[in-house]
């Protein structure tokens, strides 16, 4: 069953424009000009329960609206959104008890107190029985490890610790769809596959729906099988990784170790040449291609080792926004939307 659905949505800000200048400063008190900016144009999807999925784009693309906008916190100029049965921007109180959106660049916790005061207090705000309360939190805290740093100032608290914090809070009411907007920014490596591992398995405890944004492409690989590609607004692509790689970038990466440098070999004869450092050659051939390369560079060559890899997603992504012209409207847009 679907518990997101998404038609035809669609946001447009009304951005202020002015010259620079005490002029133009003082002009723009008495006539103010705007110009529309298109934030999300015209998208459609849907999201079956328990699945997570990537929601991938560049900066500006619109993915934080779209997320805004099906959480309730923005109005749609255009089309529909239902989530859980609801209409997300009426914001009942059904509704929001059964969601939550974590946003990486923004703290729900109070500052001065420590982060076990700020659970109470979304305990309270959420009006979580005692019992549920209790029985969640040592849930949350056994899983996320975050024991030595209850009693401690949210000020005081690394960035790692404090985003497992956050992520305890968005969690304690036990949400039925969560909206994650880059849960792992600026964190370690080694915290964002603790942060990532305590995802999945909360998914797989809870069945929540979850939509993912994140420029970590580990994030990604590591928790959803389907993508959503947005870019201007627009959708590109919904499908799986697989799909998307095979859609977009039909090639295989051969990596050689070689037992002598062979620096007059016209590997770039065979294929793309990637990389070419003292014994190490990592070459870009189609996916047809492949074995034949393969098969030649063992004759011709002494190796010593050689794989035959996908791509990496990171680049099977770039290739679906390369010769795509990013607006200027696109930064504007993640500005009015952030600051909405």
């Amino acid at each position: 069953m679907a518990q997101i659905e998404v038609e035809h949505l669609g946001k447009t800000f009304k951005v202020p424009e002015r010259e620079a200048g005490l002029v133009a400063s003082i002009g723009s008190l008495f006539r103010r000009r705007y110009r529309d900016v298109r934030a999300v144009d015209d998208i459609n999807f849907t999201v079956d329960a328990g699945e997570i999925v990537g929601f991938l784009g560049p900066n500006g693309a619109g993915k934080t609206t779209t997320l805004k906008m099906l959480s309730g916190l923005l109005h749609p100029t255009a089309g529909e959104a239902r989530v859980l049965g609801h209409t997300p921007w009426k914001r009942e109180a059904d509704y929001l008890r059964r969601i939550s959106m974590l946003m990486g660049q923004r703290s729900q916790l109070q500052w001065d107190l420590p982060a076990i005061d700020s659970f109470y207090m979304h305990g309270a705000v959420y009006d979580i029985p005692k019992a549920d309360y209790q029985q969640t939190l040592d849930e949350l805290v056994e899983l996320l490890a975050i024991g030595p740093v209850l009693k401690k100032q949210v000020r005081t608290l690394s960035l790692g610790e404090r985003m497992k914090c956050e992520i305890c809070a968005s969690l304690l009411h036990r949400p039925a769809v969560l909206f994650l907007d880059e849960p792992t920014i600026g964190v370690d490596v080694e915290m964002q596959a603790r942060i990532r591992s305590f995802i999945g398995q909360y998914n797989r405890n809870h069945g929540a729906t979850i939509i993912l944004t994140s420029h970590y492409m580990a994030d990604v690989t590591a928790l959803c099988k389907r993508i959503i590609v947005i870019d201007q607004g627009q959708l590109l692509f919904d499908g799986s990784l697989a799909a998307l790689s095979q859609k977009m970038a039909p090639f295989k990466v051969i990596k050689i170790d070689l037992d002598l440098k062979c620096d007059d070999y016209p590997f770039a004869e065979i294929g793309e040449v990637i990389s070419c450092d003292d014994r190490k050659v990592e070459l870009k051939v189609p996916k047809a291609e492949a074995a034949a390369a393969t098969a030649k560079l063992l004759t011709d060559l002494s190796v010593l080792d050689l794989t035959i890899e996908d791509p990496p997603i990171e680049d099977v992504i770039k290739q679906v926004f390369g010769g795509r012209t990013q607006r200027d409207d696109a930064e504007a847009t993640e500005t009015a939307g952030a600051s909405a």
